[in-house]
């Protein structure tokens, strides 16, 4: 499970870029009850998403003309000059060069081998998120990719992750885990893309996992003020009952009320 306890490799950031922030603030406050904070005049739009005063998420505007809508998960690294190198040398793609964030910290954003984009962040004086597993916080990160096989080789290559494919069904679920993590420490996963998906034109690409009390209630929710639902909730024996959507900008993230432990 995600903790904020961070260590290099795990998830401790996740932002989306929109084209209009008051319009994500809006459909994201009624969904999960967060509350936004401008990062101040020189941030460019960007800020903080915040559940009971603890920063959960952030948002700002997208930074390409004519970009999509989109989550970005961050992962912690000691090093994100060192995490390019690494990047690089595996295949992947470098989309923003090391750069540091005032006094908060330092960033990157990569697209794997397969295109699937993601960055990194090295801690300054902010850690990474205030809270993460609770009712309306990320909770697990998944990446949908063409290529399982090749994707574990580029993040192990990249962040180390230790990995383990558990059967289900027609197709193999591969869970990650920090390297040196123990089973309690699992913190995402990486699925194939279906041919459906693919035909559908799905390309790679990580998905966030929002915990939630009552999955039905917020898919109802999101319907209602202009979501779309992509996958309807169903329930996963011994996980939760998920389901996914997008925004009405056409970002999308999935949802979930997680089994008890």
């Amino acid at each position: 499970m995600l903790t904020t306890k961070y260590v290099p490799g795990t998830p401790n950031w996740v932002d989306l870029g929109a084209p209009d922030v008051d319009a994500a603030v809006r459909f994201y406050s009624g969904l999960f009850g967060w509350q936004f904070q401008s990062a101040g005049p020189d941030a460019g739009g960007y800020g903080m998403f915040t559940l009971g005063g603890k920063t959960v998420a952030a948002v700002g505007p997208l930074a390409e003309p004519g970009a999509a809508s989109s989550w970005t998960i961050y992962f912690e690294t000691a090093d994100a000059n060192a995490t390019a190198d690494a990047v690089r040398q595996a295949g992947g793609t470098v989309k923003a060069e090391p750069l540091d964030v005032f006094t908060a910290g330092r960033m990157a954003q990569f697209t794997d081998a397969a295109g699937a984009l993601f960055a990194v962040w090295q801690p300054g004086e902010t850690v990474g998120l205030d809270a993460v597993t609770d009712p309306g916080t990320l909770c697990w990160t998944e990446l949908h990719t063409t290529d399982p096989a090749a994707a574990k080789s580029f993040y192990q290559a990249v962040f180390g992750w230790a990995t383990q494919d558990m059967p289900m069904g027609d197709f193999s679920y591969t869970v990650i885990r920090p390297a040196g993590g123990g089973d309690d420490s699992s913190q995402g996963g990486i699925v194939p893309l279906s041919p459906e998906m693919a035909a559908a034109g799905m390309s790679a690409r990580w998905l966030p996992y929002f915990e939630v009390a009552d999955c039905d209630a917020v898919v109802a929710n999101a319907t209602e003020h202009g979501g779309t639902v992509t996958a309807p909730a169903q329930d996963v024996p011994g996980v939760g009952r998920f389901a996914s959507l997008t925004d009405p900008s056409g970002a999308a993230f999935n949802v979930i009320t997680s089994a008890a432990p």
